[in-house]
């Protein structure tokens, strides 16, 4: 009996030991938020999709805040291959803009204000009365 008691604890230890190195984070993976502008759940489907085929093993798109949080291994992808593939698909990112004849073949639901006219309605001045 206490040979079997011992036998038993020396598994559990070592099956402990295993589980324990199993859930060591991976030093290539990295998480990151971005944005990428979008409107609805379609575009959260898209937008999702495209993050995961060019390699992040997760992608949760905010339909709010529009912030795109993603995690990926760096030794499979990058950031910029990310952000490409949702340019790609049709959705200004962070660092990218998609080409008009993408952003032209969304949904109609999906347009839209494009990151250029934003920010260049952020760098108008307040108009000035005379």
């Amino acid at each position: 009996m206490k040979t079997q008691s011992i036998v038993l604890s020396f598994l559990f230890i070592v099956f402990s030991a295993f589980s324990v190195s199993a859930q060591k984070k991976d030093p290539t993976q990295k998480k990151e938020t971005l944005k990428v502008w979008g409107e609805c759940g379609m575009c959260k489907k898209t937008i999702e999709k495209a993050a995961k085929d060019s390699g992040a093993t997760t992608a949760n798109w905010d339909t709010e805040s529009k912030k795109l949080t993603i995690t990926y291994s760096t030794a499979k992808t990058s950031n910029e291959k990310i952000q490409q593939a949702i340019a790609a698909a049709g959705y200004d990112t962070r660092d990218l803009t998609a080409n008009n004849e993408a952003y032209d073949k969304l949904h109609e639901c999906c347009k839209y204000d494009r990151k250029a006219a934003a920010a260049r309605e952020e760098k108008k001045e307040p108009a000035q009365h005379h």
